[in-house]
């Protein structure tokens, strides 16, 4: 492949990426893939994967076609292998031969055990010429959610918590005044419940829930509120609380039988062991392909000590508490660094 062609691929990709990104947080457990036609360098035709157990990306493009008779001389560009099997929806493969498409360039392959480069294969046993890991890279960062929960067989783990500029992520309660502390700005809020939206799940401890009472909705963004993950080790959290509101569905991991309620679901645990492992295979049991850990500290910190997390997003503000609940300790060093009014977002 010359340095040209190579990056007219790398081109069309890039707009494969965009078009993918407009399915954030409606796809899962499926992932995110983005397509587009070209035909003598000119788009007629993109696509993108919307809600879960609708059309693929490559379906819509190529309806998105105007004149169906320019196929056989076009390229289609998708960032993810098609798919060669017959899940919710025939496999994308096979429409592609079947409009006699004749170059396919692909991003990169599905980790996905019935497709995983028999996507590929379908499509040159049928003539087709394919290109395959462009933006390879990029294309897997999309759906690194996909790819750790395939390959890994667990949720893409984020760890997410603020602190005061002393290091604590919550001042001493009192009898007079129990109510929690803010710590960021309205815009870092924003950007909590649009982070919730596209991830499949949120996770608190036991305190938490008792202390703050949180909804852990997306209230202040559009889209799906996440199911809503508690440990309550001994059932001690009273059924008044928001968790329990039914807006959202709700886990909770304990160590005593308990009868489902409404949208209240219980597993149990043993308790005795390291529980992280527990949760994390209960969650991939339930297809959940991403999950935002939000506190307490012991919660996070344990997360951290093993291990098991993809990324962390550390929000550290001006106010200063000078005593209460230490934030979580971290040796690592941030890759990025963002400010956003007065607070800074470190992310790792």
């Amino acid at each position: 492949m010359s340095d040209e062609t190579g990056s007219i691929h790398e081109k069309y990709m890039r707009r494969c990426i965009q078009l993918a990104l407009m399915g954030e947080g409606c796809v899962s457990p499926n992932p995110m893939v983005g397509s587009v036609i070209v035909h003598n360098d000119q788009i007629i035709g993109e696509g993108f994967h919307r809600q879960y157990g609708g059309s693929h990306a490559e379906v819509h493009a190529i309806a998105s076609v105007k004149n169906p008779g320019l196929l056989p001389e076009s390229t289609i560009y998708v960032s993810l292998e098609p798919c060669a099997h017959y899940g919710k929806t025939p496999p994308c493969a096979l429409l592609i031969i079947e409009k006699k498409i004749k170059n396919v360039v692909i991003g990169c392959r599905d980790p996905f055990p019935l497709v995983d480069g028999k996507g590929a294969e379908l499509l040159q046993n049928a003539g087709i010429t394919v290109t395959l890991g462009i933006l390879e890279q990029e294309c897997m960062a999309l759906n690194r959610r996909f790819f750790t929960f395939h390959q890994k067989l667990r949720p893409y783990i984020i760890l997410k918590w603020a602190e005061s500029a002393d290091g604590y992520i919550d001042r001493d309660r009192t009898i007079t005044d129990p109510s929690p502390a803010w710590i960021t700005n309205a815009q870092c809020r924003t950007l909590v419940h649009k982070q919730r939206a596209h991830e499949d799940a949120v996770m608190i401890g036991t305190n938490t829930a008792l202390l703050d009472n949180p909804s852990l909705t997306v209230r202040e963004w559009a889209g799906k509120n996440p199911v809503r993950i508690v440990l309550d080790r001994n059932l001690r959290l009273p059924r008044n609380l928001n968790l329990f509101d039914e807006q959202s569905t709700t886990i909770v991991f304990t160590k005593k039988k308990a009868e489902n309620c409404g949208s209240t679901r219980y597993m149990t645990i043993d308790y005795t062991h390291d529980i992280v492992p527990q949760i994390l295979t209960a969650l991939y049991r339930e297809k959940i392909l991403s999950v935002i850990i939000e506190g307490g500290t012991q919660l996070l910190q344990t997360f951290i000590d093993g291990g098991y997390y993809d990324e962390i997003y550390r929000y550290t503000g001006l106010v200063v508490f000078k005593g209460g609940t230490k934030a979580p300790a971290l040796a690592v060093q941030p890759k990025t660094e963002t400010i956003i009014g007065e607070v800074k977002l470190l992310r790792y």
